[in-house]
């Protein structure tokens, strides 16, 4: 048996079953790290969104101007901005139909609840992923080891005295395949639990603002 232990030799001289093993979590780990480079981007992004119209929507402005200022803007709205314009379009429509003051505000509430979802539902894009990479790779990886060690003792059956050397390449070799596993998953499940709390976190302001700007409907539409 082949003493070299380097892990390209291992990889190479692995069974199809401990190689194929080796390939999905190589696969699943490069998945997992463009999503968690894309995903932070994409939260980074919506709390920068956030925090700006934040400080446009309580610095005194009045709502119709906000509303023209984004319905402007050179780019699409994102975010909080969505969710903004979907309340006051819906409720500036209902307003001009002539309807109670209760009617637009609720009409202009489902609206915005409408447009949150949404929003949430982009944002938890592929966390599902990457907690699924996190919790099934270890087992995956150990899956290989096992298939691999089977193979390595098996191998040695008709061995009269087997040694060290005979042994530890198979062995080392299956390991390589747990090894892979936990590369996958560590990393997935750290950016699983940030990332959801940043969402959670993300939500929480959305749902906020909601009432806070369902209340200032109320007022609006009960002065006039």
């Amino acid at each position: 048996m082949n003493t070299d232990l380097s892990i390209f030799h291992l990889v190479t001289e692995a069974s199809f079953v401990v190689q194929f093993v080796m390939l999905v979590l190589a696969t699943a780990s490069v998945a997992s790290w463009t999503f968690i480079f894309g995903k932070r981007k994409e939260l980074n992004r919506a709390v920068e969104i956030t925090d700006e119209f934040e400080e446009q929507f309580w610095s005194g402005i009045a709502l119709a101007e906000l509303y023209r200022k984004l319905a402007a803007k050179d780019f699409a709205p994102e975010g909080i901005e969505k969710i903004f314009l979907a309340g006051y379009k819906e409720f500036s429509r209902m307003n001009q139909g002539g309807v109670e003051a209760m009617v637009q505000v609720e009409s202009a509430q489902r609206a915005m609840r409408i447009e949150l979802s949404r929003e949430l539902e982009r944002l938890d894009e592929h966390l599902a992923f990457l907690a699924t990479v996190g919790s099934i790779s270890p087992y995956i990886g150990l899956f290989g080891t096992v298939w691999g060690i089977m193979n390595s003792f098996m191998s040695l059956g008709s061995v009269k005295q087997a040694t060290l050397a005979q042994v530890a390449p198979g062995i080392a070799e299956a390991l390589i395949a747990t090894a892979i596993g936990l590369f996958a998953a560590i990393p997935a499940v750290i950016a699983y639990n940030r990332f959801s709390t940043r969402l959670d976190r993300l939500t929480g302001r959305y749902e906020l603002f909601v009432e806070e700007f369902v209340v200032l409907l109320q007022r609006q539409a009960h002065s006039k």
